[in-house]
């Protein structure tokens, strides 16, 4: 039953089908030939349980909240008034990129949108100030894997679904390790433009100028205030909270800043449905799946192999993080958070891992995958944007995955980056 589930697993995803239906078929095959006297209803019945959860209604509406925030021109705003405070230091515009990707990440949860958003704005720019346009492309790529990893985040709401912990704890252990990771990108771009000698891009800054820039950018960025602050207090759900995001940036779009269409937003609400509902399909597939793997005892032989190699909660957090680096470089963050959730939370929280550190662990190097071959999500969009060589691209991004992996490190093995507000908050 084990060889039947992951050797189909494996051969159907190196031969292109679907993850969702990877994992529903080889669970299927697995039942089917390990002589369980089960009703094939289950796949159905599973299916339909994994996609069930109120909580997992907060993933359509934060991918309509960035669709409509990007759509609506506040990714400009918010560019408009970062570029204020870091345009006039060596390599600033890079800065502007990373920090306006941290500051949408936490209004789209995504990090294909936050490259996609601050990325057509900031590599025309970039190019057009001397940037070298592989940097530019690169700093817009590794800015967005903070989408995976600032709250609010598609996949850590994934996550918390399966681990069944608290969305709003995981949306506050996401904070530390987001900036961290920002500031470390922030450096390496530093080091980069003195190496460089990039020019500095001057910019005349007066009170007036902040006044009207501020007073411009201000409804986006209480954005994120709304969203996290609502969510802290109790005063609404997460689910409730994107709710209230989609319909605040429909309004800041289309009567606000004025520069959303209504011609838009029907294209918009397809877009989130198609990607809404393949995340839906993975998730309920994999419920199905998970059903096999217990009833395989797979996870506990999974334990078993592991802990026979050491029961060093430290050792095996390296080892979960080789295998979760691995596993993102050919599955995508959703994919890659269903399936392994399943078989290596039990594992972890026995040798005394936190939960919520695992979730930010799992979280971040999925977000570094993001931008590493073959399946880079925000690799391929930079490209676009860029009008680079995917492989060009990919060893422009290789010095923001050394600087991004040692952040994973620090994560890993000073909990208090990201627990310690979890726990100050009580």
């Amino acid at each position: 039953m084990v060889h039947v589930l992951f050797i189909s697993f494996f051969l159907m995803i190196f031969m292109g089908v679907p993850i969702a239906a990877c994992l529903g078929l080889a669970s299927l095959l697995a039942v089917g030939t390990s002589g369980m006297n089960i009703n094939l209803i289950f796949s159905a019945e599973a299916m339909f349980s994994g996609i069930s959860s109120y909580q997992l209604m907060a993933i359509p509406f934060f991918i309509l909240c960035g669709n409509l925030m990007g759509d609506g021109g506040l990714s400009k705003r918010l560019v408009s008034f970062i570029n204020l405070f870091f345009s006039r230091f060596k390599g600033g515009l890079a800065f502007v990129t990373i920090a306006s990707s941290m500051f949408f990440a936490a209004i789209s949860g995504s990090s294909p949108a936050t490259t996609a958003a601050i990325g057509s704005i900031m590599v025309p720019e970039m190019e057009k100030s001397g940037y070298n346009k592989k940097f530019a492309a690169a700093t817009a790529a590794a800015g967005g894997t903070v989408g995976q990893v600032i709250p609010p985040s598609i996949g850590m709401v994934t996550y918390c679904v399966l681990a069944e912990i608290s969305i709003g704890k995981m949306f506050v252990a996401g904070i530390g390790p987001g900036i961290l990771m920002g500031a470390l990108m922030m450096l390496y771009a530093m080091y980069y433009a003195i190496k460089n000698n990039v020019p500095i891009v001057k910019q005349k800054i007066t009170f007036k100028s902040v006044f009207t820039t501020f007073m411009g950018s201000i409804w986006a960025l209480i954005m994120p205030a709304i969203i996290l602050g609502g969510i802290y207090s109790g005063t609404f759900t997460p689910t409730e909270a994107g709710a209230i995001a989609s319909i605040y940036g429909l309004i800041c779009g289309k009567y606000v800043y004025k520069s959303l269409d209504w011609k838009k937003v029907p294209s918009i609400l397809v877009n989130t449905a198609v990607a809404s509902s393949v995340i839906m399909l993975i998730l309920g597939s994999v419920k199905t799946f998970s059903f096999v793997l217990t009833r395989g005892h797979i996870p506990e032989m999974i334990a078993t192999g592991l802990l026979t190699i050491t029961d060093n909660k430290y050792m095996l957090l390296l080892l979960f993080n080789i295998v979760v680096l691995f596993a993102g470089m050919f599955l995508n963050a959703v994919s890659a958070i269903a399936l392994l959730t399943p078989i290596m939370l039990p594992i972890m929280t026995s040798v005394g891992v936190n939960p919520y550190l695992l979730g930010i662990i799992l979280i971040v190097n999925l977000g570094i995958g993001m931008i590493t071959p073959p399946v880079g999500n925000c690799l391929y969009v930079a490209c676009n944007l860029g009008n680079i060589k995917f492989e060009e691209l990919a060893k422009a991004c290789f010095p923001y995955v050394i600087v991004l992996s040692i952040g994973l490190m620090m994560i890993t093995f000073f909990e208090f980056i990201s627990l310690g507000l979890v726990r100050l908050m009580g």
